[in-house]
């Protein structure tokens, strides 16, 4: 560090694994928007985050909880922890505080670091689905956050609707990735010819494969005999669910081929003919990938509650984004095996079903598109007009 250099604190704070993976993009870009600055980060940070230099003020572990009966369980821990994430915040006095994604913690934070130091401005890298559910919260949010950073591109109209603080659509993570999911034409030559590659997305946390896989794998089954014809069934896996994945298969009638790493993931992403995929990002990346997709999800009981509050006609981020329910999803109870394969059949071959998919995903990159930058640039220089 130079004498000239002026160190500049900035506050961040993330609570699981895709806001670090956001969170440690965005410094490289603010540091090139700010060369002759010492940029300090503090707040919490997972693995990514730390090898960009930022130190955590706990293990992001404690608080990377998911649905409602887990967060209640981990209440008393994770109200320390906003507690704690807050007071270091307000003994540090950040020039602004960027919260990125997992608002049930983040948001907590903001409001007592607002509360305590009112001139700091707060910015909220991902929005709240408040086009979704409980859209008051975007109304509320006015009160503490002064810019929100939106990866999808219908989000700012959704809060200037509601209420809610300045928003831009910065652009979706995923659009960095356009040529790792667009088919080659050997790619394609694949996708056309068989047996057709049949994807298996039951998602990426252990509460997904233990709902979803019985359920899944019945439905290949069921597909298998109806088609009367082969397939190439592929799953691509995380390292960390290997052994619950495989455990899992043993029971299944049709064995799919298991492949790890994002490489093989996208490569499987470029040549598949169709996918049964649980709802979630997935579903945007198989879009972009023109893979139609039959979607099912089911959560515990009590999470099931919430879908009686849902505002909007689909939760698959794709149908969001095109503005039509193009791709089918079935959630809880109509999440079986029997509906899943009715979804995915007429996608095996050149129907209606599967041709309007394909007609809506051609649309999806012009959506979606930002013009001559990437996101975390985009998203760094937004915030560099709030910094003093």
């Amino acid at each position: 560090m130079t004498e000239k250099m002026r160190r500049r604190r900035i506050g961040l704070v993330v609570g699981e694994v895709s806001g670090d993976a956001l969170g440690a993009k965005l410094i490289p870009a603010l540091r090139a928007r700010f060369p002759h600055d010492d940029l300090e980060f503090i707040g919490t940070a997972g693995p990514s985050l730390e090898q960009q230099g930022m130190e955590s003020l706990f293990p992001l572990s404690e608080i990377a909880v998911m649905g409602i009966v887990p967060v209640i369980k981990k209440l008393p821990s994770l109200l320390r922890r906003i507690g704690q994430t807050a007071e270091a915040l307000i003994a540090s006095k950040p020039e602004c505080l960027i919260i990125i994604d997992s608002p049930d913690f983040t948001h907590r934070v903001a409001q007592r670091v607002r509360a305590a130091l009112p001139d700091i401005p707060i910015i909220d890298y991902v929005s709240p689905s408040v086009w979704a559910w409980r859209p008051g919260r975007a109304k509320k949010m006015r009160a503490y956050v002064d810019h929100v950073l939106a990866l999808l591109p219908f989000e700012p109209e959704a809060h200037q609707r509601l209420g809610g603080p300045a928003c831009t659509y910065v652009g979706h993570p995923l659009i960095e990735r356009f040529d790792e999911l667009h088919p080659t034409k050997a790619d394609q030559l694949r996708r056309e010819t068989k047996p057709p590659l049949v994807l298996v997305l039951p998602g990426s946390r252990r509460s997904e494969i233990a709902r979803l896989m019985p359920i899944f794998g019945e439905a290949l089954a069921l597909v298998q005999n109806k088609a009367q014809q082969t397939f190439e069934f592929v799953l691509p896996a995380v390292d960390h669910l290997r052994h619950d994945i495989e455990t899992a298969i043993k029971t299944w009638p049709i064995k799919p081929r298991l492949v790890f790493g994002e490489e093989e993931k996208y490569h499987a992403f470029r040549q598949a003919h169709a996918a049964l995929a649980a709802s979630g990002t997935v579903t945007l990346e198989l879009a972009l990938a023109h893979v139609p997709m039959a979607v099912g999800y089911r959560v515990g009981a009590l999470e099931g509650q919430i879908r009686h509050f849902i505002t909007v006609s689909s939760v698959v981020l794709a149908n969001l984004v095109i503005g039509e329910n193009v791709v089918p999803e079935r959630i809880q109870a109509a999440c079986n095996a029997t509906q899943l394969a009715d979804d995915l059949l007429p996608l095996l071959s050149n129907t209606p079903e599967r041709q309007r998919q394909l007609q809506g995903f051609d649309r999806l990159d012009h959506l979606m598109a930002i013009e001559g930058t990437s996101p975390s640039i985009k998203a760094a220089g937004i915030i560099a007009r709030y910094m003093s």
